[in-house]
């Protein structure tokens, strides 16, 4: 972890990827690590509230509302929720957000996706409320890693106490590679999330693919955790 503990990136650089296409962390596919592990979210509710951090253009929140569900998103790329809502084929309306200065919402004709444009940090449980679903792909992995604990304090305050949240994580040789998206270990996780919220490892795979060899790596693996609030 050393190796990156002071890379940082500037949201405009981020702005940067998307108005020059450099989107390879978008999947144009439902996440398997989601699919297989869905029903521990979801338990059986219905009509879960979902919030998906730096959602970008996942075709998940499209999946999640599809199945009854309703999703709020956070992303600071225009460009990129407007491509989600075109690729998806749904209308969507866009107003101003009084609780955030300069922020958009973006949302479905239908109301059952809310995205927000602006940066993370501006977000709170007063803007959108507590969600009983928490889907982080490329979230965790992508905040710049002095900020984990900041991060991880915003999302324990977006929980409800039925919350679960899905994070999926990389881990890879951070020598080789200075991120995003970053090395986050299961220290890593807990040493954020651990004073609010119990963590078990659902699932570890072998996440490597080959555009990770223009990375300089030649191995990845994805482990995806189940963070659910600790009992107050």
């Amino acid at each position: 972890m050393s190796a990156q503990a002071n890379r940082v990136m500037a949201l405009s650089e981020w702005e940067n990827r998307w108005q020059e296409g450099r989107t390879g962390f978008h999947r144009p596919q439902v996440h398997n690590l989601l699919e297989n592990n869905l029903d521990k979210v979801v338990c059986g509710r219905k009509e879960v509230r979902f919030f998906f951090p730096l959602c970008g253009k996942a075709v998940d929140m499209k999946w999640l509302a599809d199945m009854g569900h309703t999703v709020v998103g956070v992303e600071i790329s225009e460009k990129g929720i407007k491509q989600f809502f075109a690729e998806q084929n749904l209308a969507y309306n866009e107003e101003s957000v009084s609780a955030i200065p300069g922020a958009k919402l973006f949302k479905s004709a239908d109301g059952k996706i809310s995205i927000y444009q602006c940066d993370l940090y501006k977000f709170s449980s007063a803007v959108a409320g507590k969600f009983g679903g928490i889907w982080d792909r490329g979230a965790l992995v992508a905040i710049n890693p002095c900020d984990r604990q900041k991060y991880a304090t915003l999302l324990i305050s977006l929980m409800n106490n039925d919350c679960r949240y899905l994070v999926d994580t990389m881990e890879y040789n951070p020598e080789l590679y200075k991120g995003p998206p970053f090395f986050v270990s299961e220290e890593d996780v807990k040493n954020a999330f651990g004073g609010g919220c119990d963590i078990e490892l659902l699932q570890s795979v072998d996440g490597f693919e080959e555009r990770h060899k223009s990375w300089g790596l030649d191995s990845l693996t994805e482990k995806v955790y189940l963070l659910t609030p600790k009992a107050q």
